[in-house]
């Protein structure tokens, strides 16, 4: 930006102060003024993490005011989770925090001394006065940004607002690490966050800046734990008190202080677009992540590191904002999916308390997927070693490569290789393209090898190439596949998954269309109800009346006896993704009046039924799971809870385990995407229930199945895309964690393959010989 531009940031927190700084250090001409309504020594909260990333940077851009943030941070590299009674220790870490105070004390002494002109106990003037008047207007101002809600329209806000209820507090004393701890009350369970911000003062200094120490304390709970706990009722002091008396042990008895305190439901910000002419939001006011991943803050500093390099680094101010949104998104966008999963973590507390206190540690530790059994190995292996010992890991044996029994069938490892669609098939027949896929992935290693959706009719078909089993010819041809993966990598089990497409049926092959209806050659649908899957898209599909699902019934009981005959060892029952016994469970899909619609328990009532018929006709000591949609992501849809109850009926009706997936039920559904996104929906139902949980969904690396396993997410993993990528995930898993045991064994054809082949050699000799010094 050329000249000496005007520059307005709105909000006097540590985003907007070090942009300030950063910009003025760049270019002193530049006016910039900072309007903070609070005055100087005013702050909410007390201290403040920082990472090492995040520190890094303002060193390399302002290494003034990262030699004064040296001399106030506090280090320390130990997490304490307090788990009934028990405390366990995990090292290796690494924090640096200080206090919020000191930290804004910081940047006001560093903005001053630039020459930044900052306005305190001053409202600012409306942005789009600012922004007339300036060049550009820098939004710090928080997650409930004036200037958000006065351009909603541009930035397009999403905000949420969680289920928890959480209040900052402080302790004047230093806590030794970063502690967690929770209380099982009566009322439910609560959770103390803490860590320090400031350290004691050396003995002996009792000088007039000698200080206690001092640490951060945020108690959180559900909402409904705090209605009942009675602290809607309570005044800050008196919440302040109770919340000590909670948490006595804790803090050895001392107090707790508040600093105008009061219990917040959190609210996660996510906005479409960051800038809006020459105004442009950072921190808060443009993204939030919960707290328990320490990153508001971090956040914050980091958008004011970018927006400063970009301004300095574009040719004009749309370039640059356009620039550090792209820069920034990505990262924001992470750290928000990690923080979600950590909120969730917290909000399922309950469910988590009953584990062994080792692996609800390492279920903590690993709840955000940024700390994993990988990572977490090389930070405190004596830890990790004993998580892994109350697992059952023999020693050199990676829990993936544990066995697991299901019924009568004991599966050698945890890997699953998920159904997926070949969209392959002539008539619904398996050929050799199914044999060579499914072989393939079978010789590959994986425990459990399940087919594509299997239709139990030509019209439950979703495309021409679907396979089936309602002929005698597709039972031959999938006994052609069983008996290969049998003899030919003894040891892998192979499952078949029986479904019928409902309303989703008749549609052209995935890569000729997905979802769009037959050129020619449709074939009628039928559903829960008459409602097209894709309004004026897709066909509209009749409503099933009460004789015809008996018919349909009996198609998954034929179906199921023609899957033993082909030598199937596990039956999976599709109730997931919009298919049609998916239709009837979703209120989204099923509008009935009888029997069958209505309450959960009536949208139950036909999916119960077919899997009660098949099972009478599979055997007993073979194992039978059910996929299930855990959420339709989508209003007015199925939910996490409602999931629970859903597993409850099919396990009390005889299910050996749930194939915990999600949505696909609606096309206008919002997932909420991430690596192991429908791990949480596992998790709560395999810990509710006590029922055996398949998870699936972007698992992409074996460092995520063991972190799934060890931390009781999961008893089962199951991968599709990774399996495309590459048949042999599994034994390629093994080798790089340099097991060789029974949980992986290599084909004998396959064994010289089972270290990577010598490459050529990239190095080169290094230098030698330094020049000689001239002589004297």
């Amino acid at each position: 930006m050329a000249g000496a531009p005007r520059i307005a940031v709105i909000g006097g927190g540590p985003g907007g102060l070090y942009a300030a700084a950063l910009l003025k250090r760049r270019d002193p001409a530049r006016e910039i003024t900072v309007w903070e309504r609070n005055a100087p020594d005013d702050t909410f909260g007390f201290g403040v993490v920082l990472s090492d990333e995040t520190l890094g940077g303002i060193e390399h851009a302002d290494p003034v005011g990262h030699r004064a943030l040296q001399d106030e941070l506090v280090r320390w590299h130990d997490i304490d989770i307090v788990h009934r009674g028990i405390t366990l220790t995990s090292g290796g870490h690494g924090f640096a925090a200080l206090g919020r105070r000191e930290l804004l004390g910081i940047l006001h002494r560093r903005c001053a001394s630039l020459g930044v002109r900052l306005r305190f106990r001053t409202e600012a003037p409306p942005s789009a006065r600012l922004a007339a008047a300036h060049d550009l207007v820098i939004a710090a101002d928080g997650v409930h940004s004036l200037t958000r809600d006065a351009h909603a329209g541009v930035f397009a806000p999403r905000i949420t607002t969680h289920r928890g209820r959480y209040i900052w507090l402080a302790a004047d004393f230093a806590f030794d690490a970063f502690r967690f701890e929770t209380a099982e009350t009566g009322h439910g369970v609560m959770q103390l966050h803490g860590y320090p911000y400031a350290r004691p003062s050396p003995a002996g200094d009792r000088g007039p800046r000698a200080r206690s120490g001092a640490s951060t304390v945020i108690v959180e709970m559900r909402e409904e734990v705090w209605r009942a706990a009675g602290f809607p009722e309570l005044d800050e002091r008196q919440s302040t008190e109770l919340c000590a008396k909670i948490f006595a042990d804790a803090l050895d008895g001392r107090p707790l202080r508040s600093n105008a305190s009061s219990w917040t439901a959190f609210r996660t910000v996510v906005t479409t677009h960051w800038s809006h002419g020459n105004t442009v939001l950072i921190g808060d006011a443009a993204h939030t992540a919960h707290f328990s991943i320490g990153s508001g803050t971090k956040l914050a500093v980091e958008d004011a590191l970018a927006l400063a390099a970009r301004i300095e680094e574009e040719p004009d101010l749309p370039s640059a904002l356009a620039a550090y949104e792209s820069e920034r998104r990505p990262a924001v966008e992470s750290a928000q999916r990690s923080a979600a999963a950590s909120l969730r973590w917290f909000e399922e507390l309950a469910t988590h308390t009953g584990r062994p206190p080792r692996q609800f540690a390492f279920g903590l530790l690993t709840r955000s997927r940024r700390v994993t059994h990988g990572n977490l190995r090389l930070r405190d292996p004596g830890f990790t070693r004993l998580v892994e010992e109350d697992f059952g890991c023999p020693p050199g044996t990676p829990p993936m490569f544990t066995p697991f029994r299901l019924c009568g069938l004991t599966l050698r490892n945890r890997v699953v290789v998920a159904p997926m669609d070949m969209y392959s098939a002539t008539d619904g027949v398996p050929d050799d393209f199914h044999l060579v896929h499914l072989g393939a992935r079978a010789l590959g290693g994986a425990g459990l090898v399940m087919t594509e959706m299997v239709c139990v009719s030509a019209e439950g078909r979703i495309t021409p190439g679907c396979t089936g089993l309602y002929t005698r010819e597709q039972a031959d041809g999938w006994r052609r596949v069983t008996d290969f993966v049998h003899t030919r990598s003894p040891g892998t089990a192979i499952g078949v998954q029986l479904g019928h497409a409902g309303r989703k049926g008749s549609t052209r092959l995935m890569w000729d269309g997905m979802d769009e209806p037959l050129p020619a050659g449709n074939w009628p649908l039928a559903a829960a109800s008459p409602l097209p899957y894709r309004p004026g898209v897709s066909q509209l599909p009749h409503q099933l009346e009460t004789r015809q699902l008996g018919t349909i019934r009996e198609e998954f009981a034929a179906a199921a006896r023609r899957a033993q005959r082909s030598g199937f060892d596990l039956l999976e029952l599709h109730c997931a993704h919009g298919y049609l016994l998916s239709g009837f469970i979703s209120p989204l899909t099923n509008r009935r009046t009888d029997a069958y619609g209505g309450s959960l328990e009536g949208r139950l009532r036909f999916p119960l039924e077919v899997f009660d018929a098949v099972r009478a006709d599979w055997p007993a000591d073979r194992p039978m799971t059910v996929r299930i949609s855990a959420t339709d992501w989508a209003p007015g849809g199925t939910t996490g809870e409602e999931s629970v109850e859903i597993a409850r009926a099919f396990t009390a009706h005889g299910a050996d385990a749930i194939d915990v997936s999600t949505g696909q039920v609606v096309p206008d559904e919002r997932p909420e995407y991430g690596r192991s996104y429908q791990a949480p929906f596992a998790d709560r139902i395999r810990n509710t229930l006590s029922v055996p949980v398949i998870t699936a969904g972007a698992i992409s690396s074996w460092d995520d199945v063991n972190s799934l396993l060890l931390a009781g997410r999961a008893d089962l993993c199951a991968l599709g895309r990774p399996h495309l990528h590459d048949p042999q995930w599994t034994l390629h898993a093994a080798a790089a964690q340099g097991y060789e045991g029974p949980g992986a064994p290599w084909p004998l054809p396959y064994r010289a393959g089972s270290r990577p082949p010598p490459a050529g050699r990239t190095d080169g000799p290094g230098p030698r010989l330094t020049p000689r010094r001239p002589a004297a």
